[in-house]
């Protein structure tokens, strides 16, 4: 949900390229500081504001130092307090509390149907509310659920309530504590600290921002931005508006598109990796460090892909998807095979972390596609979000059940078919939104 929305305000301030038809002579005091139509160098493809005034330049780096830092830390400490409950699960949790059967997989699905029946309320929420109030309160939230799962005695309680694991096993026994139970205690001393500096770093959308950080030039400068790129400011939500929003292809392709990517990165959310590790006889360290190697790229990944996404294939958005997608298609296709060579075995579970780097690229294309309707945007991201949950309510106790690990002989085949189609949804999306825009050229020139 945080990650949506801060996407949401990072794109909101993207380069203008062109100036729209609507500015008018009350911009002035704004428009000498934004070029608006700047001369691409090739500057430019090392770092986007080289090529941008002074003024404009200061500006990006005060967005870029809060809106990255913070969307980083939001998305880490929420990754992390999801993830280690496999890390605990190998790490003494599954023997203490004897889940034996497929107790892991209620657990995450338990965690799902909460995600899902917040997901677009909290989206609607964030176009009324303070982004700045509404995503700290939530970290906030799920901070103190974290440390109140070292209370849990049993999967009942659990239902409802990396490396960081390998340094914390060694505190096992400390003050009477299992060495899984502080690892949820390390978790939420993590993410107090940075929900808490959301409430006072959050900058909110450019039209009701407060921000102590930016001066009035600096929210000027940003309005402008938002003019002339086209983007929406909010709207009330109307019956034709909301019979706009679902006759359109937008929320129809872009909401399967993230189905597929969120539910065909298997490897990213179940522990496969980490109890085929615990079968082979590796240590509790050893298990829980090496899949670290696949996080780190999912890092690298993300970040290559978005750099070529704005270099290389100049803004568009569907070639490293498509690359992705290709990779996945063997990893999984070969972990499907199962009996394949251990080194290749190996390759192909670090490697897993290629699906993980289009997260962001599969909603900057929604809130490009979507710019005309700051509702739409809302409602579409919130609806990619929530049905991709909806499916992992349900799939993962048929496909990865936990009695079936590692080999997970109805899990991979599932991986490649969720591959095949993120790269068919991928094309459909690129021809129905190059359709789109020649339209919208042909009615401007009319």
């Amino acid at each position: 949900m945080a990650v949506t929305e801060i996407n949401e305000k990072t794109a909101a301030v993207d380069s203008p390229r062109s100036k729209s038809p609507t500015s008018t002579d009350e911009d002035s005091a704004a428009g000498h500081l934004v070029q608006e139509t700047p001369k691409l160098t090739w500057k430019s493809y090392i770092w986007d504001t080289l090529d941008k005034s002074p003024e404009e330049r200061k500006f990006m780096f005060k967005l870029d130092a809060v809106i990255l830092t913070m969307a980083s830390l939001g998305y880490f400490i929420k990754n992390l307090d999801q993830i280690n409950i496999n890390n605990a699960f190998v790490s003494g949790m599954k023997e203490d509390m004897k889940l034996f059967g497929n107790e892991l997989n209620y657990m995450q699905t338990c965690w799902t149907v909460g995600y899902v029946l917040g997901e677009i309320p909290s989206n609607l929420l964030l176009t009324r509310v303070r982004p700045s109030i509404w995503i700290p309160a939530c970290e906030m939230t799920w901070a103190v659920l974290t440390i109140l799962m070292i209370k849990c005695t049993n999967t009942t309680q659990l239902y409802f309530s990396g490396y960081l694991m390998a340094a914390v096993y060694n505190l096992d026994g400390v003050h009477g504590w299992k060495g899984w139970q502080w690892l949820f205690i390390v978790d939420t001393v993590i993410s107090l600290p940075i929900a808490l500096a959301g409430f006072f770093l959050l900058p909110d959308v450019p039209e009701i921002t407060k921000a102590w950080y930016l001066s009035k030039d600096d929210i000027a400068l940003a309005q402008k931005r938002m003019q002339l790129e086209g983007r929406a400011t909010r709207q009330p939500f109307t019956k034709a508006k909301v019979k706009k929003i679902f006759t359109s292809w937008h929320l129809w392709t872009l909401t399967p598109l993230y189905i597929f990517f969120n539910n065909g990165c298997g490897l990213l959310g179940q522990p496969g990796f980490q109890l085929w590790l615990k079968g082979a006889g590796y240590s509790v360290k050893d298990v829980n460090t090496y899949p670290t190697i696949t996080s780190a790229i999912v890092v690298i990944t993300t970040l290559i892909y978005a750099w070529s996404s704005d270099t290389v294939f100049k803004g568009a958005r569907w070639p490293p998807i498509v690359f992705s997608g290709v990779v996945q298609i063997v990893i999984y296709s070969s972990l499907a095979a199962w009996n394949i060579p251990i080194a290749w075995k190996w390759a192909c579970f670090l490697l897993a972390g290629f699906g993980g780097g289009i997260s962001g690229l599969t909603f900057a294309w929604a809130h490009e596609i979507c710019k005309d309707d700051n509702e739409e945007r809302a409602l579409v991201t919130g609806s990619m979000n929530q049905m991709a949950y909806v499916f992992q309510a349900w799939l993962p106790l048929l496909i990865w059940q936990q009695v079936e690990a590692p080999r997970y002989p109805k899990g991979y085949p599932t991986m490649v078919a969720f591959s095949v189609g993120l790269i068919a949804t991928c094309f459909v999306i690129r021809y129905l939104h190059r359709r789109e825009l020649g339209k919208k050229a042909l009615n401007i020139a009319a």
